[in-house]
């Protein structure tokens, strides 16, 4: 499974980046989506994750409230819209897809996930 990101870019904090993640060989499937971070030198971590069904998600404690993850079936796309930007969020963000997972499930370890994006850079100036 390919996954394609796009929507990276130098934005000023306060403010917002939509991210887009593409299955462009792909019909609909039916898998979960995450979307994760990391940093020069860090390990990778979970930012956002939604169901297949899309009925359930789950973020991280730093995002909540600012990160929205969300996906078109009809596009085969998952999203993840990020406002009041902060600094801190610098990063390239990666996409990736856990295939086995139930209906309405979610997972927010990395080493869940089968299928990883090559990522997007996100840079927040002060």
């Amino acid at each position: 499974v390919q996954l394609v990101e796009s929507g990276g870019g130098l934005v000023q904090a306060g403010g917002s980046l939509r991210l887009s993640c593409a299955a462009p060989n792909r019909a609909r499937d039916h898998y979960a989506r995450g979307w994760f971070r990391q940093t020069p030198g860090k390990e990778r971590d979970f930012v956002a994750a939604i169901s297949w069904s899309g009925s359930n998600t789950v973020y991280a404690d730093s995002v909540k409230g600012r990160f929205t993850i969300s996906r078109d079936d009809t596009k085969n796309l998952v999203y993840l819209q990020m406002n009041r930007l902060k600094p801190e969020d610098t990063a390239v963000y990666y996409c990736a897809a856990d295939v086995d997972t139930s209906f309405n499930g979610v997972d927010y370890r990395a080493a869940s996930y089968d299928y990883w994006g090559q990522g997007t850079q996100v840079t927040v100036s002060s």
